[in-house]
């Protein structure tokens, strides 16, 4: 058992990531609509989160409770879900139909898809990064961003914990541009499958090992840093889904022989429930 758990360590994101995009490829082969090709290996996906988390803990200390697990899936559903359905539909019928009425296509729609996606993940996290760290500078967007900071400890559905002023500033910079561009459904989900598993591992409570592939995607052992109690060591590891953007602007950060320690916020009154969560950021303190 102890031999299976460290090779489930190892190979857990690779193979959860690589089994995603082949479910979505299948799917689309059978005909099947762009929505179920594209969520069904992230539900599949969730399931697997859940099992990890069972079978390999990084902390069992980390493990849910029942009013965070109700508190995170106010947000999964209303902040990651539907917000983001309403921002596309309401683009949808006003900026965008007016876009592709005058033909403008500047992205290289010529580019297999996954050469495309890569170029979106690329361009999406250079504005999130800095857009990440201008949340962690600029007090105004800081209280906004503070209710992802929140939790004292991470499992896998908490990485949907964003305040919906932010998931819609969010938005604006990191999808709406590449849809502008003229990027096409099948790319955007593409981006969507990784965007969307990787989160999960991003925050899971799962002992993964990424090795070299920590110089490469923001996966969960260098993530829990940025969710550090201490500022010196929360202010590291910015990216999104990539951290490459760290790796060039100095704020790469994974020490060797030592484990993150206390998670959250320094503020201990900060509120813990949905609904203080969202007005927090509009009430002076």
């Amino acid at each position: 058992m102890p031999r299976l758990k460290d090779l489930t360590s190892y190979l857990a994101y690779p193979s959860v990531i690589v089994l995603s995009f082949v479910i979505y490829i299948i799917l689309e082969g059978l005909g099947f609509s762009i929505l179920v090709s594209t969520y069904t290996p992230v539900v599949l996906a969730a399931l697997i989160m859940c099992s990890l988390e069972f079978f390999i803990p990084y902390r069992k200390n980390w493990n849910a409770e029942s009013e965070d697990v109700k508190n995170d899936l106010l947000y999964m559903g209303l902040v990651q879900v539907m917000l983001p359905k309403f921002l596309s539909f309401f683009f949808a019928i006003t900026l965008i139909a007016y876009l592709q009425s005058t033909n403008l296509q500047i992205w290289p729609n010529h580019l297999p898809h996954y050469i495309q996606a890569i170029l979106m993940l690329l361009g999406a996290d250079f504005l999130r990064y800095w857009f990440h760290i201008a949340s962690h500078k600029w007090n105004i967007l800081w209280k906004l961003h503070s209710v992802h900071h929140s939790p004292s400890k991470l499992y896998w559905i908490n990485v949907a914990r964003f305040h919906p002023v932010e998931k819609i500033l969010q938005f604006l910079l990191e999808v709406l541009p590449f849809i502008v561009l003229g990027v096409g459904q099948e790319v955007l989900s593409l981006y969507f499958i990784f965007y969307a598993v990787n989160g999960f591992f991003q925050h899971s409570n799962i002992k993964l090992r990424l090795g070299f592939l920590n110089y490469i995607v923001s996966g969960p052992e260098l993530h829990r840093w940025h969710h550090s109690v201490e500022i010196r060591e929360s202010n590291q590891n910015y990216g999104n889904n990539l951290i490459i953007w760290d790796l060039l602007f100095g704020t790469w950060f994974l020490p060797e022989y030592k484990e993150v320690d206390e998670l959250g916020l320094e503020d201990k009154t900060y509120p813990s429930d949905f609904i203080n969560q969202i007005k927090a950021p509009f009430i002076k303190k």
